[in-house]
């Protein structure tokens, strides 16, 4: 399994384009307590679909259970949110990638809560690329070494933030502002809004926990 696609229950609007990975068939999709209505609004039935469903009725809770294979139900009062539960069912696939979609909308608590969870599952997940993408802009944790970046016109805008402690070492090359061998601090929003010049442009770093978006004013 290459890739599991977790939708969560944010506003539909924001649900990053699925249909590059609907005709794949080796993409296993979750949905996360809503998000597994928004996935049938898009024309995909989910593999599993797991969550309190307490933002469901009693009429969605039907097609619900008539449609999807696998529907995990979990108690209104837990510990996991929704999203922590999915992410414990994709890791189960030992997939390369995991994306997440639908989990930026009105609630900045609940996307706190799942940028924390990024962290966590992928400093105890290092083999699996977990990306958290919507319509204007994806973000993924790297690691330190060398990271390669595309140019991606429909994310042209590239930002660099420290999410632990400092990314020590940092080079930027081919981009409109490169760096040789800074640092980016905690709190530190020097690295915003770069953009990738040539057909690829790179980042390094030696130590740190650089959270990278790519986003779109589209």
């Amino acid at each position: 399994m290459s890739t599991v696609v977790i939708c969560g229950g944010g506003p539909i609007s924001e649900v990053a384009n699925l249909e590059p990975y609907k005709s794949n068939g080796d993409v296993v999709f979750i949905g996360a307590d809503k998000g597994s209505m928004h996935l049938l609004d898009l024309g995909i039935i989910p593999d599993i679909a797991v969550g309190d469903f307490d933002s469901l009725s009693a009429e969605e809770f039907s097609v619900l259970l008539k449609q999807v294979p696998v529907v995990n139900v979990a108690p209104a009062e837990k510990d996991e949110t929704d999203t922590d539960l999915a992410l414990s069912q994709a890791v189960d696939y030992h997939p390369q990638h995991i994306l997440l979609t639908g989990v930026t909308g009105r609630r900045l608590d609940h996307y706190m809560a799942v940028l924390n969870s990024l962290y966590r599952f992928q400093k105890d997940n290092p083999d699996i690329q977990f990306k958290i993408m919507n319509k204007w802009n994806e973000m993924l944790l790297l690691s330190p070494g060398i990271t390669v970046l595309p140019k991606h016109e429909h994310f042209p805008f590239v930002s660099f933030f420290a999410l632990q402690g400092t990314i020590e070492q940092v080079t930027l090359m081919g981009m409109k502002y490169n760096v040789d061998h800074e640092t980016i601090e905690i709190g530190n929003s020097r690295f915003t809004s770069n953009e990738v010049l040539s057909e690829q442009g790179s980042i390094s770093f030696s130590s740190g926990i650089c959270l990278l978006v790519r986003s779109s004013d589209q």
